[in-house]
Formats: structure tokens, sequence, C-alpha cells
């Protein structure tokens, strides 16, 4: 069965939404990965340890909380 955005929960939506985000960060990471890319080390292993948690099945905090805790 097919579901369509409106047919969605908002919070299914927002879960959408994370994880096409994070599959699209997750795709720029590895064509960087791949190129050998000049970023500074401290970024590099940032996003290696991400790349580690999610794949270990860790998800990171809400959106929501995120915006919440920097006041925007």
């Amino acid at each position: 069965m097919t579901t369509t955005v409106a047919q969605m929960t908002e919070q299914e939506f927002k879960g959408l939404i994370e994880e096409v985000i994070e599959q699209k960060f997750t795709e720029w990471f590895n064509v960087l990965n791949n190129k050998e890319p000049e970023i500074r080390t401290s970024v590099r292993e940032r996003l290696l340890q991400q790349k580690r948690a999610t794949a270990a099945g860790e998800r990171g905090k809400p959106l929501a909380e995120v915006v919440q805790q920097l006041g925007l």
C-alpha cells in the first residue's frame, strides 16, 4: 500500500524527513571519503564517528530538541 504525505501523521512525516536528511549526509560523506577531500581532521573524525553510530542503529537528537536548545 502506498502512503501519501497527506496521509502521514506529523510524527511519521518528521521521521521521513530525518531519514532522507540522514541518507543525503551519508551519500555526501561517502563521496567526500572516496575523493580524499581536504577537511579538518576534527571534522573528518566527527563524521566517521557519526557514520559508525548510525551503522550501529544509534540516532541523534530530534530536530525539535536541538531547535529548542539553540533557542531558534
